[in-house]
């Protein structure tokens, strides 16, 4: 059981719903982050008084303080202040970051000797290898969050003997359309997942189907499989969150209703379970259950993140990189729906690929996919 968290990425959707977990089983929260949300880090800070709090937009660190005053909080800020907590001493650093900020305060925490809980997927879809490598040498444990890897996780503890990841989706709002159907899709349709309540970037990402390529690619990282080796399956319900076919031909799912929560709490009670606040499933109230096989057709990022994926090295930071560009540019209205694939394919054909990179290598391929994002939006606009 985990005593004392930093929670990394404090005010988004899964930063606030570990809170609440860490509240409900009386969880020391020594440091608390955000990047630009004043109000609620403040509040948060009142209410749970960490040892440590981090604003990342330096620009607000004054205002921070002076809501502050007088309790026994000390306020950092900027990305120093954020790798001050990355690498702050506990039983757990929560990574509930968004894209590849995620990345350098993963690698601090694990240096520090912090076990990770990650919901922060760009950190191994970007630089899984180094990652991984790096939690192996300090022998630290990674605990995903994400309710399909927390399913997944909790299915492997069934044995040894798996042949194959079965990794479902819901399909996002856009299941059953066309390409053409597509071509026309609005920012606030995009933005209308049928299941989860998440944050807006993770909501687009479902609508494109990159979240599930993403996901294929953390999934090798964490359980150490081939991409051969993961089948993803549309379920519209959400209530089988993955499961596992071992070599007898025995599958174990995980089933749960659509509540972060349970993940968030399996990564902090591990290997324990505690109750849990969410609603309790019945099956007979859900009554059906389908799956049916993706469109990679026509929702093309699952055929980039599988291409990324063959490859490896720096192949997934350049989808992810691309897909972050390209997604903040369709949330500003920008772009249109179906220029985030095409982007993501244009920069997986041309930026150059690198079997084995460095870090120093994954951050200028970072840099070299934004700067052909906007090179190419530019010259469009």
């Amino acid at each position: 059981m985990v005593n004392e968290i930093s929670l990394l990425g404090a005010t988004g959707s899964i930063g606030q719903q570990v809170l609440s977990v860490a509240k409900a089983h009386n969880i020391r929260v020594k440091a608390l982050t955000a990047a630009k949300n004043k109000e609620l880090l403040a509040k948060m800070a009142k209410e749970f008084l960490p040892f440590v709090v981090c604003i990342s937009d330096e620009s607000l660190y004054k205002e921070l303080k002076s809501d502050l005053f007088g309790l026994p909080v000390k306020v950092l800020c900027g990305s120093e202040g954020l790798s001050e907590i990355a690498a702050l001493k506990v039983d757990m650093t929560v990574n509930a970051l968004v894209g590849m900020a995620g990345l350098n305060p993963t690698l601090e925490a694990i240096n520090a000797g912090n076990n990770i809980a990650l919901a922060n997927k760009e950190t191994l879809v970007a630089a899984g290898e180094i990652v991984m490598r790096a939690a192996m040498e300090k022998d630290i444990a990674i605990l995903p969050i994400d309710s399909e890897h927390s399913a997944i996780f909790q299915c492997l503890l069934g044995g040894r003997s798996a042949k194959k990841i079965i990794l479902t989706a819901s399909g996002g709002p856009f299941f059953g359309y066309t390409t053409d159907m597509l071509k026309s899709v609005s920012r606030e349709q995009a933005l209308k997942h049928p299941n989860w309540e998440m944050g807006q970037k993770i909501t687009i990402d479902s609508a494109t189907m990159m979240n599930k390529g993403l996901e294929l690619i953390e999934a090798m990282w964490l359980f150490g499989v081939d991409s051969s080796q993961i089948e993803i399956v549309i379920h519209r319900q959400s209530i089988v969150h993955s499961a596992v076919e071992y070599i007898d031909g025995a599958i174990i799912a995980q089933l749960g209703v659509p509540d972060m929560r349970v993940p968030i709490q399996y990564a902090l009670s591990y290997p324990d379970r505690f109750v849990c606040e969410a609603k309790a499933l019945s099956l007979t109230e859900i009554g059906t259950l389908t799956f049916e096989p993706p469109d990679e057709d026509t929702f093309t990022c699952l055929k980039s993140a599988r291409k990324a994926a063959a490859f490896g090295g720096n192949a997934g930071c350049i989808i992810n990189s691309a897909n972050e560009e390209a997604v903040a540019l369709f949330l500003s209205e920008k772009i249109k729906f179906l220029e985030i694939p095409t982007l993501i394919e244009g920069a997986l054909e041309d930026i150059p690929k690198i079997k084995n990179p460095t870090l120093e290598q994954i951050f200028e391929t970072q840099a070299a996919t934004r700067e052909y994002i906007k090179e190419r939006t530019e010259l469009k606009i």
